[in-house]
């Protein structure tokens, strides 16, 4: 209609709603959400830290804080629930739905703590523990698999732990996380702690020898791809700034737990490695990406990293300490970028690949923790001294988790090509008694699953490939003879179909029938191998190409336990 009879300001006026459209922000929630985020400015990268923040505080995340929140941040509803909802850990509550019980109980219910009884374990808690005052949840590895079964009450872990024992904390209130016996910033001082940075930023090394000490010494990535750090540090480089760091300690394959180990005793090595690799790179800031299972270790950090920006070794805010909420595939470096970004957690197309183009589209060097723990004994000690340790025609040291029937479970560090024979008789005592050894993972759930027979193989980067396997992170789960392959591999690809991200068919869909078909008594050969084929070819990340693997090692090397 022409503005003649109705003009633009009429319009506005005759049409004005009496408030906006969608669900309306409660002013009480608002001012909830204010008083736990503090005075702004509100990035929206930190959308993940302010969902912690909530849930932390309340229990959950009611939709009332959550439409406060999208208010602040100026977010699509749809947006933030999209992000909320991807992470296990966070909890939803409707405006018509009850708030969940005070306290959550995770059991993992991944491999090795299912040989320990953990699907028992839960029926037990439940039968002590009354719905009203907790809720019994299966959750996957926790990162405690040398001390399994495992359960978490709140934020607190419980290592072999039985039935009892959980009722009692949670009637006693003991949900909240404890700090391991860890060294310090003084104590780590006292041993030439960060003498080896400051070197660097006085000039005495240069970036580029730093980076050619690391290839020589062999350093090669141990979050399981195997990429060497040296080499990586020189392609990050060669990119135009700003360029970022950004340190994964979001360890989630089961059976791993040696970057928690770490962590848990001498966090400032790696800290120190993570602030050689920023001074190498001129970064403008250092993410440490952590896991939301590893509680303590994130408590321990913050604390450690405020005495660092006291004591002048850090710039305030230079290290952004960020906390994961429960996704696996944010062990893949660029759905754990894009979880930094404040985003649900899905791996990139590539490329551009992270070290071109990472966090906030930038050049980014991307390391495990257990990687950059070692630069300050490499850069102390030299490149022979780390190389120096192989086995079998490998060079460097490994760091294996190792679980399941063995008398001495853990994580033992050995030289880079030790066998599962040798790892077995020197570093882990032998088999548990009443155990006969029968097969082993070399490489976590995804790293397939060999026989004991061919237990005589080098086991590092590359030596496992041409029998269907890799050893990955190193997470090494010993089976007997009391164990069923079957099972555990359906185990395995349980594990899977609950961690698929659900950006690609063949990982999303493939995982789900893979399930389906080992639930069967008999398995089809040709269907499940189809299907094998195909997520291995078409998947976008490590998830889906590598979830096949424990399925293929079943009819490659236990077809005996495929009889009805």
């Amino acid at each position: 209609m022409a503005d003649g009879v109705y003009g633009p300001v009429e319009r506005r006026a005759r049409h004005a709603r009496p408030f906006a459209r969608g669900r309306q922000v409660e002013a009480g929630a608002l001012n909830d959400v204010l008083a736990l985020l503090g005075d702004g400015p509100y990035p929206r990268d930190r959308l993940i830290e302010y969902l912690h923040l909530l849930q932390d505080h309340y229990g959950c995340l009611s939709a009332r804080h959550l439409r406060a929140l999208c208010e602040l941040l100026n977010l699509p509803q749809a947006e933030l629930y999209e992000v909320a909802s991807f992470y296990a850990y966070f909890t939803i509550v409707k405006d018509s739905e009850d708030a969940p019980p005070p306290v959550t109980i995770r059991v993992c219910t991944s491999v090795t703590c299912a040989l320990f009884g953990a699907e028992a374990l839960i029926a037990d808690i439940r039968a002590r523990v009354a719905p009203d005052q907790a809720r019994v949840l299966p959750a996957p590895c926790w990162g405690l698999c040398d001390k399994a079964p495992a359960v978490v009450v709140g934020r607190r872990h419980f290592i072999q732990a039985d039935a009892a024992e959980i009722a009692e904390a949670v009637h006693a209130g003991l949900t909240d996380p404890v700090l391991p016996a860890y060294q310090p910033l003084e104590a780590y001082q006292a041993q030439g702690g960060y003498e080896l940075l400051a070197a660097c930023r006085r000039g005495e090394l240069t970036p580029d020898g730093v980076a050619a000490t690391l290839l020589e010494a062999n350093l090669r990535g141990l979050g399981g791809a195997g990429f060497p750090a040296g080499r990586k540090w020189a392609l990050v480089r060669a990119e135009p700034g700003p360029r970022f760091v950004a340190i994964n300690a979001d360890e989630g394959e089961p059976g791993t737990f040696k970057d928690r180990f770490y962590l848990e005793r001498d966090p400032h090595r790696i800290i120190e490695g993570a602030l050689i690799a920023s001074w190498a790179m001129e970064a403008d800031r250092c993410f440490i990406y952590v896991r939301d299972e590893y509680a303590a270790v994130l408590k321990l950090l913050a604390v450690e990293i405020e005495k660092l920006e006291r004591a002048g070794i850090l710039a305030p805010g230079f290290i952004d300490l960020r906390r994961g909420a429960g996704a696996y595939i944010c062990g893949e470096e660029s759905a754990m970028i894009e979880s930094i970004e404040g985003k649900r957690g899905l791996p990139r197309h590539r490329p551009p690949y992270v070290a071109q183009a990472g966090v906030f589209g930038r050049p980014t060097l991307q390391h495990n923790a257990e990687t950059v723990f070692w630069v300050r004994d490499i850069l102390e000690k030299g490149a022979a001294w780390f190389a120096g340790h192989g086995r079998h025609g490998r060079k460097g040291l490994r760091s294996f988790s190792v679980s399941g029937r063995v008398k001495e479970p853990g994580v033992k560090l050995a030289p880079a090509g030790i066998t599962m024979n040798e790892l077995l008789a020197e570093f882990c005592g032998g088999m548990a008694d009443g155990h006969i050894f029968k097969a082993y993972l070399p490489g976590g759930a995804s790293g397939g699953i060999l026989p004991a027979t061919l237990a005589d193989i080098p086991m590092d980067f590359g030596t496992l490939e041409p029998y269907g396997c890799f050893t990955g992170s190193g997470a090494v789960v010993v089976l007997s003879h009391r164990d069923d392959v079957k099972a555990v591999a359906l185990n395995l690809l349980r594990f899977f179909e609950e961690e698929s991200c659900g950006q690609c068919t063949p990982c999303r869909v493939g995982c789900e029938k893979a399930v389906k078909l080992m639930e069967r008594n008999e398995w089809d050969e040709t269907l499940l191998m189809e299907l094998s084929e195909a997520m291995a070819d078409a998947s976008i990340c490590g998830l889906g190409q590598a979830a096949p693997n424990p399925i293929r090692s079943v009819f490659r090397y236990f077809r005996k336990e495929l009889a009805p």
